[in-house]
């Protein structure tokens, strides 16, 4: 896929509200039921600047996004973060989301990243699969956590520990 992965700028909120919105009302990728305001993501980035915020572009559209957070505020668990990313499903299947996944644990090893921690929907297999394939784990599974849709469901963690 050609698309240049670069990091968010102020430009880029609508279109990352819109593809996680897409994910809101069309599946279980996301767990919210309601759409998200353009400050959602906004504030998240802004509460943890130090963690990277990367958007991927492709014909002058954004197609997709991905971040790394802190998975715990302390510093005893520094060496742990959480990774997210959406991906327009126009554009999903062509590598972007190896290539989000490779981007982000590279900033997060430099940031002391050890652990890398994913979580999802029971109901998405697609992403449990993805995390499989690039060497992530089940460690934890949250049982009938929440319900979406009327569907119940379970949140996956998953985990890569580097080094």
């Amino acid at each position: 896929m050609d698309a240049i992965i670069r990091s968010v700028d102020q430009r880029d909120w609508g279109a990352v509200t819109a593809i996680f919105n897409h994910f809101v009302a069309n599946s279980f990728a996301a767990y919210p039921e309601e759409p998200v305001a353009d400050e959602f993501f906004q504030k998240k980035h802004e509460a943890v600047a130090d963690y990277p915020f990367l958007v991927a572009e492709a014909g002058g559209a954004i197609v997709g996004f991905a971040y790394l957070s802190p998975f715990h505020p302390v510093a005893t668990m520094k060496t742990s973060a959480l990774l997210t990313y959406f991906i327009h499903p126009d554009h999903t299947g062509q590598g972007l989301g190896g290539l989000f996944l490779g981007r982000l644990m590279e900033a997060g090893r430099r940031l002391g990243v050890t652990n890398f921690l994913a979580h999802t929907s029971s109901a998405n297999e697609g992403s449990i699969r993805f995390h499989a394939r690039h060497g992530f784990a089940e460690c934890g599974r949250f049982f009938n956590i929440g319900t979406k849709a009327g569907q119940t469901f379970d949140m996956v963690w998953m985990q890569r520990i580097e080094g």
